[in-house]
């Protein structure tokens, strides 16, 4: 019984992990996408939706480090 409550515990606990980060890869693909955009239209929405996701997380903790 212990130990499925302490599985049950570290699953949540990577699963939220997890949403962090997808949510810090689709915000990212966002922001790159409107910029790719607004500079080289439909191509550079493309690759700019496409360095955004990359990029999207370490951006994401560069900013939170600074912030503080």
């Amino acid at each position: 019984m212990r130990l499925s409550i302490l599985t049950l515990f570290a699953a949540a606990l990577t699963l939220g992990a997890c949403g962090n980060t997808v949510e810090q890869r689709i915000g990212g693909a966002a922001v790159g996408a409107g910029t790719g955009a607004i500079v080289a239209g439909p191509v550079g929405a493309v690759v700019g939706g496409a360095a955004g996701a990359v990029t999207g997380p370490s951006v994401s903790r560069a900013v939170r480090r600074a912030s503080y």
